[in-house]
């Protein structure tokens, strides 16, 4: 029973970490570790804003009683930066660069918690899942692809008592914000296109404005992007309505309504886009055709417009998450099969976590986590724990 004092976030992020890990003292994974870990960081994204991240907070680290920390979107520390002292603290508790600090693995803490909310996360001394981590305190937001939203990490500071304040929280939001700004920028201006993975309403960026769309709207513009040689008016009612008893003046009224917010881009007989809009989707499709696993996993935000129950887009969601998980899978690559694992569409995937193991060196230092994943998955799916020394050793 969590105590009625405790803030509603934590005790939320608690019963989390109650259900995934063993009790309420351990000691953080290690995953990645030499050459792994230094192309995981060159080939990071937020690399490219890590020396904005030590501008902005890395004099606060050098001040002797903080740490600049940057992570994945898995969870995995990047960079742990700060004075000697305070690195050989967090080294005891396994705060160090490619350790895995999800909450999954690491309990409450400030990075894993933002990452599974979203939002920018303050955390306190004793509020951490972790007893071994509860002299700690730490501030983190997460930081989104400012192009598709998808989630690349986040930038986290972490100390003493002195980071209560909510000064903390506000500096490493502001900073995240800047990063964000900083990718945006250096990518130059935005083409129009439509990112519609791991989001309920679509994103289309059209002319230089972008435009957060309705649920009817997105599937709508889901659904013709998918369908460039345009779909009728029947076509078009069965992919958004299946069954059920709605008739066509419903679709031309959404239909006239999704023409004022986009103009001459929506054309009729047979509804069509006008213009070649790019789509996330599409991109993963590419990456799956140029035989690149990673590339189409790094590119894949999620599944397309979850919420939607449009029997069009859910035929494409399915489909698309098909043809990765396959194609991941038939890879043997321990690089892609890594990365979807540490989604959360893979996270519960026992045979992705199998073939991983398999495809891993025995030296690998993510083998024990992995196996461990492995094993907790079978005995929660009551397939039984495999004896020998494969796919375990």
């Amino acid at each position: 029973m969590v105590d009625p004092r405790v803030r509603a976030v934590v005790a939320d992020s608690w019963r989390r970490s109650a259900a995934a890990l063993p009790g309420p003292e351990f000691v953080a994974p290690l995953e990645l570790a030499d050459a792994e870990l230094e192309s995981h960081r060159r080939d990071h994204p937020l690399a490219a804003v890590l020396p904005l991240f030590r501008e902005l907070l890395g004099s606060v680290a050098e001040d002797g009683a903080h740490l600049l920390a940057v992570c994945d979107a898995a969870g995995r520390l990047l960079w742990v930066e700060g004075p000697a002292g305070m690195r050989r603290g967090a080294e005891r508790m396994n705060f160090v660069a490619g350790a895995r600090w999800d909450e999954r693995h690491a309990g409450t803490n400030a990075p894993g918690t933002a990452l599974a909310l979203g939002h920018p996360v303050q955390i306190f001394a004793t509020e951490h899942y972790n007893r071994l981590v509860q002299s700690w305190s730490c501030a983190a937001a997460p930081v989104r692809d400012p192009r598709t939203g998808r989630l690349l990490g986040a930038v986290d500071l972490t100390g003493g008592d002195h980071l209560a304040g909510p000064h903390s929280l506000a500096l490493v939001r502001a900073t995240a914000r800047a990063a964000e700004a900083e990718l945006a920028a250096a990518r130059g201006p935005a083409r129009d296109g439509l990112a519609a993975l791991g989001r309920d309403e679509a994103l289309l960026t059209l002319d230089g404005r972008r435009l957060r769309l309705g649920r009817r709207h997105s599937e709508i513009l889901v659904l013709l992007a998918d369908h460039p040689e345009g779909l009728t008016g029947d076509q078009l009612m069965a992919g958004l309505y299946g069954d059920r008893p709605v008739g066509p003046v419903t679709l031309r009224a959404e239909l006239s309504r999704l023409r004022r917010l986009v103009g001459p881009l929506l054309g009729s007989r047979p509804y069509r886009l006008c213009a070649p809009v790019e789509t996330d989707f599409a991109a993963v499709g590419r990456e799956l055709t140029e035989d690149s696993p990673r590339g189409a996993v790094r590119s894949y935000g999620g599944p397309l417009l979850p919420s939607s129950e449009a029997p069009g887009v859910c035929r494409m969601r399915r489909r698309l998450e098909g043809l990765l998980r396959r194609a991941v899978l038939g890879s043997g690559d321990a690089g892609a099969l890594q990365l979807w694992a540490d989604t959360p569409w893979g996270g519960e995937d026992l045979e992705v976590w199998e073939r991983l193991l398999a495809a891993l060196p025995m030296s690998a230092p993510q083998r024990g986590a992995v196996a461990g994943e492995a094993v907790r998955l079978r005995e929660a799916y009551g397939a039984g724990v495999r004896t020998g020394p494969a796919p375990y050793a």
